[in-house]
């Protein structure tokens, strides 16, 4: 089984102006409500590709109620820790011809909850998939990651982590089997610019070196790079495409690499599904449909362009 937990779930509510105007009542165009968070939005791409997940995290108040009914009505499994006080996040986006958000801090989370989805955790079983995405309520420590994945450390279970700064970098310690960040985020994970495709390959190459198994970069328009546990560097292409909304996109590349390789056990597989699924979700303005991931994995190409020494 796969498992994706979330934190910090979230509604984002999208809503689209002609012109925002500080300071004065304003009239939307249009109005969308999704239910949001990274680990979410790889539930709703696994469950897109047929593949069973369960999601974990922690919900609260009616707001949480919406979430845990919306993933209901896709057909994705949760089972989300309810929290007694508090009500999860609404994150606004406001979209004119820039965009502008504003996330909530999300709810308190205390110490009893938080040890009932360690409980949890400490379930899963050799050949499971936890996958930890995004960000974390403040009332929890940026070692939350880390101590998650010390409760399956001695079992084998694959980790993906798909987080920033040191919540990402405390995790290295434990080998897991993917992390995911995307270009911005490796830049400032190293304090540098990243000027070339042979810059990101040799700051991935450090994130292995510090050890993760397999680092997978989303790049964009510039695609994918992933160094593999075998020290193999693969390059996917972007296929062509408008660009309308790319909250989730990683997320869905994340669903659909781990989709792959636990169907193929092939890394070329993995990267090409997980680009096609990333792209699907840019060009559609939420969770990318099948038929089109189908369609664009045509227009993906994976190269393996060098073989790092071990």
């Amino acid at each position: 089984m796969i498992y994706t937990v979330t934190l910090n779930p979230s509604i984002d509510y999208v809503v689209e102006t002609d012109k925002l105007k500080i300071g004065e009542v304003n009239r939307s165009n249009k109005e969308e409500l999704y239910p949001g968070g990274k680990g979410i939005n790889v539930s709703l791409m696994l469950k897109e590709l047929q593949v069973e997940n369960t999601a974990l995290g922690f919900l609260g108040g009616f707001i949480g109620e919406y979430i845990e009914n919306a993933l209901a009505f896709k057909g994705v499994n949760t089972e989300f820790i309810q929290l007694e006080e508090g009500f999860s996040r609404i994150n606004l986006k406001i979209k004119d011809k820039a965009e502008t958000e504003i996330n909530g801090k999300g709810p308190h989370v205390s110490e009893d909850k938080l040890q009932l989805l360690y409980k949890k955790i400490e379930k899963l079983q050799d050949e499971d998939v936890l996958v930890l995405c995004g960000s974390i309520p403040k009332s929890l420590s940026n070692t939350l990651y880390e101590d998650i994945i010390s409760k399956v450390a001695k079992k084998d279970a694959k980790v993906v982590v798909d987080a920033t700064s040191n919540l990402l970098l405390n995790t290295l310690k434990y080998n897991p089997f993917l992390i995911k960040p995307n270009i911005h985020e490796l830049e400032e994970i190293f304090e540098i610019k990243i000027d070339s495709i042979d810059d990101t390959i040799f700051y991935a190459t450090k994130l292995k070196d510090m050890g993760a198994k397999n680092v997978l970069i989303s790049m964009g328009k510039d695609g994918a790079l992933l160094v593999d546990e075998e020290g193999k560097i693969h390059l996917s292409n972007a296929p062509k495409g408008d660009v309308v909304n790319t909250v989730g996109s990683g997320d869905s590349m994340v669903a659909g690499f781990v989709s792959g390789y636990r169907r193929t056990k092939d890394y070329k597989e993995a990267l090409k599904l997980g680009s096609s699924c990333g792209s699907a979700t840019a060009f559609s303005g939420g969770i990318g449909k099948k038929e089109l991931i189908d369609t664009l994995k045509d227009e993906i190409e994976v190269k393996e362009i060098c073989k790092i020494n071990m």
